[in-house]
């Protein structure tokens, strides 16, 4: 999961797909992480209003910090899912050619939803961070269908 940061969107829709996929029985065999195309200097904690948005749903939030996406991400994924367009062309120019196949939006997954990125809520309210939320939910639950129905 990856959006600008690495605080907001990309960690909630991290901790929602674990949450979702650890209830689906595949915690054990999907592994989540975030990154952010942005997060210079990294070990940012998740934004507080992220934090409350989550637990106000009572989704577990782990001690994550901020990182910035790396080469290896590329390598060790089977997809890279960003939260917005302008994280998907950053993430082109940053991933190895090899490795494109594996870019998505999120949102792809949610294709009811009408929409493909999911705002960044950082300068607004904590509304923002609720319909963030409501999106990540969306694209997740999408995301655990689709791998649900991969064949074995």
């Amino acid at each position: 999961m990856v959006c600008m940061g690495n605080v907001c969107r990309s960690p909630m829709a991290q901790y929602v797909t674990l949450h979702l996929a650890s209830h689906a029985g595949m915690g054990s065999t999907l592994r989540v992480d975030s990154a952010g195309t942005h997060a210079v200097g990294g070990n940012t904690p998740i934004d507080p209003r992220a934090r409350i948005a989550l637990a106000g749903r009572g989704y577990p939030i782990g001690k994550g910090r901020s990182r910035q996406v790396a080469d290896a991400d590329f390598e060790r994924s089977d997809l890279v899912l960003a939260m917005d367009s302008a994280n998907m062309g950053a993430l082109r120019q940053l991933c190895p050619g090899e490795h494109t196949h594996k870019l998505r939006l999120l949102l792809e997954f949610a294709p009811a939803i009408g929409m493909m990125d999911i705002p960044d809520p950082y300068y607004g309210s904590a509304d923002g961070f609720e319909k963030v939320l409501d999106l990540c939910e969306a694209g997740a639950r999408g995301l655990l269908e689709r791998l649900i129905s991969l064949p074995r």
